[in-house]
């Protein structure tokens, strides 16, 4: 950790085996910083649990008023695949296990307004070819 010292805390600790984790809330105590950073606390979680700190999965945190003291929603996979299987594409991101595409927004729109003008069984083909075409550009 840096300079100053952080205490982290945990409650409402659950295991939950359909999705292959355990997910509790965190509590992070920091006088005298401002927030702490996403990649110490995985590794000090991590720690705490006896896992890898890449299976670690933190969101949601929030600052009290006054600072010193962040609240968040902390997830710790078995593996990676089952990190993989049920964690959102956005979460996957910002972890670093998946690369973002950049679509432009006016494709985007364009794939959208080609997908309303077929009707019936043959819309959601027709949209998924404007989806693809709208990812090659």
């Amino acid at each position: 950790m840096s300079d100053q010292s952080v205490i982290v805390k945990t409650r409402k600790f659950m295991r939950n085996p359909l999705l292959s984790r355990r997910q509790m809330i965190v509590d992070i105590i920091h006088p005298g910083r401002a927030n702490v950073a996403r990649a110490e606390l995985q590794e000090v979680i991590g720690g705490m649990h006896k896992t890898d700190s890449k299976l670690v999965v933190l969101f949601g945190f929030r600052t009290k008023f006054g600072g010193g003291k962040s609240t968040g929603f902390c997830v710790i996979y078995d593996n990676k695949d089952a990190l993989m299987k049920f964690e959102p594409k956005h979460r996957l991101i910002r972890q670093g296990f998946e690369e973002s595409k950049e679509k432009s927004r006016k494709a985007i729109k364009e794939a959208k307004n080609k997908g309303k003008k077929v009707r019936g069984t043959g819309a959601s083909i027709a949209k998924h070819k404007a989806k693809r075409a709208a990812q090659s550009d």
